[in-house]
């Protein structure tokens, strides 16, 4: 059986938690750096849907993942499972 979990990150857009290593700001200057070299390195999946950037997550594989939703949002969904698209 797969446990792998998964939680909406906004507009449609879902990511394993499993292969979740941070939910960052996007605010500090070393995370924009981070954005930067992403994106020029083509590591970066933006999320935004052309809304602001509100939180950066870090995948273990290195892609770096934009999303408009808060930290706290995205965090939340993450530890209660209730955004979980697992049908059981």
């Amino acid at each position: 059986m797969n446990d792998n979990r998964l939680i909406h990150i906004g507009f449609g857009n879902i990511v394993n938690t499993d292969k979740l290593i941070s939910i960052v700001s996007p605010e500090a200057a070393p995370i924009k750096r981070l954005v930067q070299t992403a994106k020029e390195e083509n590591r970066a999946i933006d999320a935004t849907s052309g809304r602001k950037t509100k939180s950066v997550l870090i995948m273990e594989n290195g892609m770096v993942v934009l999303s408009a939703l808060l930290p706290e949002t995205i965090t939340g969904r993450a530890q209660t499972g209730s955004e979980d698209l697992n049908e059981s």
